[in-house]
């Protein structure tokens, strides 16, 4: 993941209280006959990385879990928890004390979950008594490349309330969707990053409703 899309999860989201999706109340006239059409979209879809957590329901101690693994790592001095990475699937972990396990770098819901249970049975093989509790898939990152081109500034004009643009610190719009509740970085050449996803229904869902929005932004 590069740090575009890393620097985005990390964006605060505004709290705005609504009962329906105020995005279309927002979107301009445009002629009838135009074209929106979100299929080809939902098909170009691409999910970048998949963050899950689980619960071990055990104490865990890290240096001895470091000192008999492979492919780990443990500095408390800089990380409070131990690095573990895994190649099939490619993922890394990361390990406290507390027994909870944070798995990210899987490139989909399956991955994600494979990974975390092979990491919990590396953990179980050195004897701790483990439980697999509470395992919930945190945040799905994805990428659409929209195929035309957006004009950032007028969408932010009329969408300021949701929006945040500044080009002369980064190239992308930031656009915080209400429902479902995600960030978006949209960028000027079409391509969106989507973060903050609990499952992939949301991206498509969140695709559906800003696609006609950013249609009617289409550079000519």
């Amino acid at each position: 993941m590069d740090t575009t899309t890393d620097s985005i999860q990390q964006l605060p989201q505004q709290n705005v209280a609504v009962k329906n999706n105020p995005h279309a109340s927002l979107l301009p006239q445009q002629p009838a006959s135009a074209p929106i059409e979100t299929n080809e979209a939902q098909h170009d879809v691409k999910l970048q990385n998949v963050v899950a957590t689980v619960s071990l329901a055990c104490e865990l101690n890290l240096q001895d879990i470091n000192n008999r693994t492979r492919n780990s790592e443990y500095t408390p001095s800089r990380f409070h928890g131990v690095v573990m990475r895994m190649r099939d699937p490619r993922c890394t972990a990361l390990i406290f004390r507390t027994g909870k396990i944070i798995c990210t770098g899987a490139r989909n819901e399956s991955e994600a979950s494979l990974g975390t249970r092979k990491f919990a049975r590396i953990i179980q093989k050195l004897g701790y008594p483990i439980k697999f509790t509470d395992f919930r898939l945190q945040n799905i990152v994805a990428t659409v490349d929209l195929r035309f081109p957006i004009r950032l500034e007028n969408l932010n004009q009329i969408h300021g309330q949701f929006s945040s643009y500044e080009p002369e610190l980064f190239p992308g719009l930031i656009y915080r969707m209400v429902k479902p509740r995600m960030v978006l970085l949209i960028f000027v050449n079409g391509k969106i990053v989507f973060t903050g996803a609990k499952a992939r229904k949301d991206i498509l869902e969140c695709l559906d409703a800003i696609y006609p929005i950013l249609l009617s932004f289409r550079k000519n």
